[in-house]
């Protein structure tokens, strides 16, 4: 096990840093980019792309690179939304995604408002249509940023420091430790297990957001047509200023 895992390790960790770093970047902007997001794993690459850290400042600029690929690519799903959302949602790509999942994620904006924004991010499926969602509401792309970049952040700096941190640990103890690699291997899985438990808890704890009743939506929207009333006003104030 450590011979195959030190070969596996090594070999991503003699890919050029920056290089590397700007891939994961590219990676995790694709994953949250609509619709692509529920193609490619970017969280896989981001974990791989982690493994090989070897300095804190690696770890710095990987972590970063994350964040401001996540953050372009909900932008692009956002402004996407903005001018293109409803041909997006009935083209081909869009009609395979499902009507279901469309109106899921205009009820949990509805419903929820920045919370929906900040929580998508750890949820399947609405990682990737929320920011296009948002776009087409009338959410400004202030309060949408306010409310996803700590999201991305938090995504970014768990990803990151566990697997840097199970990679280094295995560095460390696979010369005197003959079952090394299988420590760092149910650490990673471990971690993925938490995830999934912690997503399977959020959607839990938001099902009553998530799912459809027309009463809710009715008081929903009320509320949802002052709230971005509000936005409205204040960011005209703000011009103004």
């Amino acid at each position: 096990m450590n011979e195959i895992l030190t070969w596996l390790l090594d070999a991503v960790q003699s890919v050029d840093p920056v290089l590397r770093t700007l891939f994961a970047g590219i990676a995790i902007m694709l994953e949250t980019s609509v619709l692509i997001g529920l193609i490619v794993p970017g969280d896989t690459v981001v974990i791989v792309a982690a493994t090989a850290v070897g300095s804190v400042w690696e770890g710095v600029a990987l972590a970063v690179s994350v964040v401001v690929g996540a953050l372009v690519g909900e932008s692009i799903g956002f402004w996407l939304g903005r001018w293109l959302g409803p041909t997006l949602r009935h083209s081909r790509l869009g009609r395979r995604i499902g009507e279901a999942n469309w109106e899921k994620s205009e009820r949990y904006l509805r419903r929820r408002g920045g919370p929906a924004i900040f929580l998508s991010r750890f949820l399947p499926v609405l990682h990737s249509l929320v920011p296009l969602t948002v776009g087409m509401s009338g959410f400004s792309y202030r309060r949408f940023l306010a409310w996803t970049t700590p999201a991305c952040i938090l995504w970014a700096v768990l990803y990151v420091s566990v697997a840097s941190a199970a990679a280094g640990t295995y560095r460390d103890l696979s010369q005197t430790v003959h079952w090394a690699g299988y420590i760092f291997v149910g650490v990673i899985v471990a971690f993925l297990i938490l995830v999934y438990l912690g997503k399977l808890l959020i959607q839990r704890l938001e099902r009553r957001h998530l799912d459809a009743d027309q009463d809710t939506d009715a008081g929903q929207d009320a509320d949802a047509g002052t709230e971005r009333a509000s936005d409205t006003a204040s960011e005209r104030a703000g011009m103004e200023d």
